[in-house]
């Protein structure tokens, strides 16, 4: 039976990606310079993942209600992201369709990758149907449909066409190091990053993982290979709650506006 994004996007293991997906994205100027400029998720990056997480679990997994609750707080973080452009900056938009299909391909191709490395290849009839649901996030903004790649072909096309001509510029390459060496935060958050880094460089296209001065060689490659296949032995013997707590938890933090906090703030009925 065919399988889709509910029945993956759950896994906890897709998290070992966060760092290439974030990556991805900034190494996009379009997205990089808004988040340099506009975004403290530097000094709180575990407040970005979450509300990264929530918005996506809420997508696939939420009711309505949930839905509208997490695209009001998506769109009014997203109002202050703009700039018309000067010498030193690219004009950029949060709202931007372009640079939103950019964000959920970095999401959907990540989490492809992690799963497959991990748990091995989707079934042509599996992947076809993910690749369709992810087209949900974008679109559950301002994401037009027809922007979205027709099928997994056409994303190959636009996705190697996308990371050919992204080259990490100072802000990127800032914004990274400030991510993946911090020098304040939760203390497990600093222990954990090590690790971080390092499946972030594995997972990462050469080209930018160069770019952003992530260390490699011929013995990290080695090493990268053993923690996946570790992990995809041991992963799948954890308990499915264990597994899926990332989701709960993230869902059962989202709290929908009562009608009244929403009727006063002139925000939209779901």
């Amino acid at each position: 039976m065919a399988r889709g994004l509910a029945d993956v996007g759950a896994e906890g293991v897709l998290l070992a990606g966060a760092g290439r997906a974030i990556l991805l994205q900034i190494a996009d100027p379009r997205v990089g310079h808004g988040v340099a400029e506009h975004s403290n998720f530097v000094d709180r990056p575990q407040d970005r993942l979450k509300a990264t997480l929530t918005y996506v679990y809420a997508i696939v997994y939420g009711s309505p209600e949930q839905v509208a609750a997490v695209r009001r707080a998506v769109n009014r973080a997203h109002a202050p992201v703009r700039s018309p452009g000067n010498g030193e900056s690219m004009g950029y938009s949060a709202f931007d369709a372009s640079s939103q299909l950019w964000v959920v391909a970095t999401l959907y191709n990540t989490a492809v990758t992690v799963y497959e490395q991990v748990l091995g290849p989707l079934d042509d009839e599996t992947a076809d149907r993910m690749y369709q649901d992810y087209a949900r996030i974008g679109t559950a903004l301002q994401l037009p449909p027809g922007m979205w790649p027709a099928d997994r072909a056409a994303f190959d096309e636009y996705w190697n066409r996308q990371l050919a001509r992204l080259a990490p510029d100072e802000k990127a390459f800032k914004v990274a190091r400030d991510l993946l060496y911090p020098v304040a935060g939760p203390a497990l958050m600093r222990l954990l990053m090590p690790l971080a880094r390092f499946l972030t460089a594995g997972l990462l296209p050469s080209h930018l993982r160069e770019g952003f001065g992530l260390e490699w060689s011929a013995a990290h490659s080695r090493r990268y290979d053993l923690t996946m296949q570790l992990v995809g032995r041991v992963y799948p013997l954890l308990p499915r709650k264990l597994r899926h707590w990332p989701k709960d938890y993230c869902l059962g933090t989202l709290r929908p506006e009562p009608a009244v906090a929403r009727a006063r703030s002139g925000a939209p009925h779901a």
